[in-house]
């Protein structure tokens, strides 16, 4: 058995010798950056070995790591096996994160015949939101979110599953213990705030996408990642919340709202029931923007949707200055002959770029004729030593890269650019298609609602600006928030609506990208940036 002394607080971990270290930290639940799942290729799990017996460095480290940085003892956690004793220095913090908890919400008749609590929860990839509603008058009385639990086995959906691959025997159970522990520790939490006992909790309703529901229930997840991509339930489910390890009250039910396919789960068919989009007459489109690009088009009475992968570039990951969007974050820059102006979340010191920052300097390298409409920067040496341009791209080797900040230095790269060129093309040729499909064109739009965590934080202005969005819809854009924890909320407070939503969930038609004609001509033609 090995040992792990986390020098600055004193904490000593035990594992089997031969470990990661990043698998010690985790399974410890030390916080840890790792937004490739310990692959070894975004170098952000960077420790420092104090000393002790640990591996050689590898050759991964060797091309990530900067000489200065190796001679400090640096190490990336992901490569390092510890074996005996080692002592080690975080070199992170958990920072706090901005988790949207608030959306709109239509009107609609609650069922108020209840005594006790329940509980709404919105499991995203990426974030959890839990609210505790009194269900003698509806009211909301507290809420918690937090960063997904899960994220220590991968960032998005298909790295989990992949885990449950590698590890047939415990990992859909790893995963499930994973969200079910923070659901009671936000549960806990909420309860605490409101001065509720937890055993009075009656009732809880979830909406997730199909893989995140999948794990919550302990069901093997794997056959959503290979073709023919299909889950092992679409249907909602009704189960004790005991039966799966949430701490609430005796015989308390969850409900879990119903999927339509694998990939458009019941968080979309939640917010299309909470924006009436069944209800809405002429041409309406709704898109949850985040790591998969849900959209949903609404053309007279027709529900057509499809999912397309966008990538976690767009919350900040795989990006190589990406954060998410926590305390120092950019979320918000302007280029101009003055400089680079970057507003942080919460004010403070930058610490990398999140998602909505990702776009943003996109979007001033296109305005300012940095990068090319096909995504490439342009030549240094094309520029005047006096254009003010000059000395914020520089060469490393034959690579051009952007400097965004100094101090710390964030780099933007050809990569980067890359990354959020696929995201775009993804999302824009899924929009493009679902019209393509239903026989209308952009102009015939009434209404664009953007919904989710990450589109709440996008001004309309980066949207369109690296054309993500059409120019042509900029001014009917409509943010709705936090829609699948609201579609949570009313299906705990009304029958009728889980019974509407199982039924619309019957109603949506979904579409398979891949299988669309002319797909792959449709999303090149989608990576083009706008020219300025």
């Amino acid at each position: 058995m090995a040992e792990v002394k986390i020098m600055q607080i004193g904490q000593i971990l035990s594992c089997d010798e031969g470990t990661s270290l990043m698998q010690c930290l985790v399974d410890a639940g030390v916080f840890i950056d790792n937004p490739c799942s310990g692959k070894g290729i975004c170098g952000k799990c960077r420790i420092r070995v104090v000393s002790g017996n640990v591996s050689e460095l590898t050759d991964t480290e060797k091309s990530i790591l900067r000489p200065e940085e190796i001679r400090q003892g640096i190490r990336l956690a992901c490569q390092t096996e510890v074996f005996d004793k080692a002592e080690v220095e975080l070199l992170q913090k958990e920072r706090k994160h901005e988790v949207l908890t608030q959306g709109y919400m239509p009107e609609f008749e609650r069922e108020l015949r209840h005594e006790g609590y329940g509980v709404a929860i919105d499991i995203g990839t990426t974030t959890v939101v839990t609210a505790l509603i009194d269900l003698t008058n509806g009211k909301e009385i507290a809420n918690a979110s937090m960063i997904n639990a899960q994220k220590h086995y991968g960032l998005d959906v298909l790295t989990r599953i992949t885990y449950e691959y590698e590890h047939p025997e415990n990992g859909a159970k790893l995963l499930q213990q994973a969200i079910v522990n923070s659901i009671n520790a936000m549960i806990g939490e909420v309860c605490l705030e409101a001065g509720v006992c937890r055993n009075d909790i009656r009732k809880i309703t979830v909406a997730a996408n199909c893989t995140m529901m999948h794990m919550l229930l302990g069901v093997d997840a794997r056959s959503i990642g290979r073709a023919p991509y299909k889950p092992e339930f679409t249907e909602a489910k009704r189960l004790s919340a005991g039966e799966i390890g949430i701490d609430a009250g005796e015989d308390a039910e969850l409900y879990c709202l119903p999927h339509v396919s694998a990939y458009i789960g019941a968080d979309i068919v939640a917010g299309t029931y909470v924006c009436e989009l069944q209800k809405k007459k002429g041409n309406v489109l709704f898109i949850d923007i985040g790591t998969n690009g849900e959209i949903v088009l609404a053309n007279q009475g027709r529900l057509l949707c499809c999912s397309c992968a966008a990538g976690p570039a767009l919350e900040g990951m795989n990006i190589s200055s990406g954060m998410r969007a926590a305390e120092g974050a950019v979320e918000d820059v302007r280029i101009d002959e003055a400089g680079i102006h970057l507003k942080t979340i919460a004010g403070q010191s930058p610490a990398g770029i999140c998602g909505s920052g990702i776009l943003a300097v996109v979007k001033e390298l296109l305005r300012n004729k940095m990068v090319k409409k096909t995504g490439v920067f342009i030549k240094k040496e094309e520029l005047d030593e006096a254009d003010y341009r000059y000395p914020m791209i520089r060469l490393n080797g034959m690579k051009r890269e952007f400097i965004l900040c100094r101090e710390p230095e964030l780099l933007v790269t050809q990569g980067d650019i890359r990354q959020v060129q696929l995201a775009k093309g993804a999302i824009l040729s899924g929009f493009t298609a679902l019209l393509n499909k239903a026989g209308i064109k952009m102009e015939e739009l009434d209404q664009v609602m953007i919904a989710g965590q990450f589109g709440a934080h996008l001004p309309v202005d980066s949207l369109t600006g690296t054309g993500i969005l059409p120019e042509v819809v900029k001014d009917k854009l409509v943010y709705v928030g936090n829609s699948s924890k609201i579609g949570a909320y009313m299906a705990l407070m009304s029958g009728k609506i889980r019974k509407e939503m199982e039924e619309l969930a019957e109603h949506m038609e979904y579409m398979e990208l891949a299988e669309t004609e002319n797909y792959e001509r449709i999303f090149t033609e989608s990576m083009i940036f706008p020219k300025y």
